[in-house]
């Protein structure tokens, strides 16, 4: 199988080289280009079609978020992992209304880098522990005193799909998940299919959201 190619997008030398010393260093990625700012991944991006894009928030010309908004709106294909100093809420849902696929900070450890990395390119969504809690905190707040209403086929979930819901919201993927439960990754998968059924959601993070606003979730 070949690597997933990587794009690097960070308006700090010293954080691109470290990254692309990690993606380079797992046989699995390789960086195929940098970019110093918003534009030029934006530039970048349509000249190479990498898989995955690093994408920093905060550069110069043009910001991540902006970036993000413009790649993926012209190459689906694309998948953008936000990669960020930053953890508010506030950001979060902007790069992942922008079309971002996760959602990390900075301090994540080489090897979580990686798996990110591998999940995004295969459609996953990925989120640190620390942003799901701020995601799951302005749901709440934007929540507060008007709860979602739903049927009860909705909220009712079996022992495992709720054991999944859980751990989604503690930020793991889908294989930490299988390892925490003791099962296969593609029995993760097809769960999680069953639970965005239930609740007519597309995604993990519209899972996310809506556990919580359910009250299935407390973090």
């Amino acid at each position: 199988m070949d690597p997933v190619r990587v794009l690097i997008a960070d308006d700090e030398a010293l954080i691109r080289s470290a990254l692309r010393i990690f993606v380079d260093g797992d046989p699995r990625t390789t960086v195929v280009g940098e970019a110093m700012n918003g534009g030029e991944a934006v530039d970048r991006s349509a000249r190479i079609a990498p898989d995955v894009i690093l994408m920093d928030l905060q550069m110069p010309m043009m910001g991540g978020i902006a970036a993000t908004e413009s790649i993926t709106g012209s190459q689906p294909d694309v998948r953008v992992l936000a990669l960020t100093t930053f953890s508010s809420e506030r950001h979060v849902v902007s790069a992942l209304r922008a079309g971002a696929t996760g959602y990390l900070t900075k301090d994540t450890p080489p090897e979580q880098l990686i798996e990110a990395i591998l999940d995004v390119n295969v459609g996953e969504f990925v989120l640190s522990p620390q942003i799901s809690r701020k995601l799951a905190e302005a749901v709440r707040a934007a929540g507060s005193g008007r709860r979602l209403q739903v049927g009860p086929e909705h909220t009712q979930l079996t022992a495992r799909e709720l054991d999944i819901v859980r751990l989604l919201s503690e930020g793991m993927s889908n294989a930490e998940i299988g390892r925490s439960l003791s099962i296969a990754e593609p029995t993760v998968k097809a769960t999680l299919g069953r639970i965005m059924a239930k609740w007519n959601v597309r995604d993990r993070v519209q899972v996310l959201i809506r556990a919580v606003q359910t009250g299935l979730v407390n973090l």
